[in-house]
């Protein structure tokens, strides 16, 4: 009613009217979940696993999150367009490490023929990780170990895929303030503004199996990740 502008930086908010907010900016979460499962179904097909029963557990963030929607359906859409793939549980992990290791524990009592370990965020993986290596397993993309995956691009994400305990983690950017920026001095300056602006995110991968994905027409790059390429990051 003041006439102030509201923009909205990461999360999206439920509303009445759309006209309440000027501006979203962050991150396509559902794209970051396409892309993530583009690269497993690349990569299974390099390895020669394409036409393999491929087991996936979904380690989920907080339930009702937008990153959780979003990579959740990027991961459930995927599953129900492979014939060989199956979906054997779904649970939260919260985003957090302790609840991460806390489900893939009872997922890995549960299961003994576990794949794919699909993390929706760096904290859980890391859980996941120490999970899998407590109760026996290896991690890692080569047949007869879990492959994990995971969202965010941390420092500590981005070193575990050079290790290669994490094999794909693709990019949620927090880079948003010089987004944000830019929409505050349009709109000083009397200009229009885009309603809602994605941030730029790439995935990077342990290893170049992979080095580029196909989605509705538009292709993306897959990044090997280097020491080089972490030390340069701003996060």
């Amino acid at each position: 009613d003041a006439g102030i502008p509201v923009i909205i930086v990461d999360r999206m908010v439920d509303v009445s009217d759309d006209s309440l907010y000027t501006a979203w900016v962050g991150s396509n979460f559902k794209l970051e979940g396409q892309k993530a499962m583009a690269w497993l179904d690349a990569y299974l097909e390099a390895k020669g696993r394409g036409d393999e029963e491929i087991n996936l557990v979904d380690i989920q963030g907080t339930i009702g999150a937008s990153a959780q929607i979003g990579r959740t359906e990027g991961f459930d859409e995927a599953v129900e367009a492979h014939d060989n793939w199956t979906t054997l549980a779904q649970q939260s992990g919260e985003f957090t490490q302790a609840k991460g290791q806390e489900v893939m524990e009872s997922m890995l009592k549960q299961y003994d023929n576990i794949n794919v370990v699909y993390c929706e965020n760096d904290n859980e993986a890391f859980g996941a990780i120490d999970a899998i290596k407590a109760a026996g397993y290896e991690v890692g993309g080569e047949e007869g170990q879990i492959l994990v995956m995971s969202f965010d691009t941390t420092n500590a994400g981005l070193t575990q895929t050079l290790s290669g305990e994490i094999t794909c983690d693709t990019e949620c950017n927090p880079l948003h303030g010089p987004r944000v920026e830019e929409i505050i001095q349009k709109l000083e300056a009397g200009e229009d503004v885009d309603k809602q602006a994605f941030v730029d995110e790439v995935a990077f991968a342990s290893d170049d199996t992979v080095t580029k994905v196909t989605i509705d027409g538009t292709d993306y790059d897959i990044t090997p990740i280097t020491q080089e390429i972490i030390d340069g990051r701003a996060y």
